[in-house]
């Protein structure tokens, strides 16, 4: 079982790669650590924040693709109708975009820190963009 370090402005959050459920996604991002970029609330998919990432391609499918995270879950959408991105449930959602629903990798479980989600959400509703940096724990 493989941990990551998220540091999103000042929340610590440990999360579990899923890497039974989508090995390529959590392989193709490992690539990519450490990942650091901005996260900014989301327009409209409810209580989740994302990280947009434009046309980057990872050269991902869809793999344990869900349109519902749960409080907790990071998804990796792979483009195609949208822009590529991260979301980052951090309450009740349903990914879409303005091409409307979408469906994520889910490939990141938060397991420590889930009592703070609520709070996080908030502060980058109210407070705009933080710093989020992904890494080996």
């Amino acid at each position: 079982m493989t941990i990551l370090h998220i540091q999103a402005g000042t929340f610590s959050f440990k999360a579990r790669l899923e890497e039974a459920a989508a090995p390529q996604t959590c392989a193709r991002f490992r690539e990519l650590l450490p990942f650091a970029n901005k996260v900014i609330h989301s327009r409209w998919s409810g209580e989740a924040v994302w990280v947009p990432l434009g046309d980057l391609d990872l050269g991902l499918a869809f793999e344990n693709h869900t349109m519902h995270p749960s409080r907790g879950d990071i998804l990796l959408y792979p483009g195609g109708f949208s822009e590529t991105e991260i979301l980052f449930a951090y309450g009740s959602s349903s990914f879409a975009s303005k091409m409307g629903d979408l469906a994520g990798n889910h490939f990141l479980t938060v397991v420590e820190g889930q009592h703070v989600l609520p709070e996080f959400g908030r502060t980058v509703l109210w407070d705009g963009a933080q710093d989020i940096v992904f890494s080996e724990a």
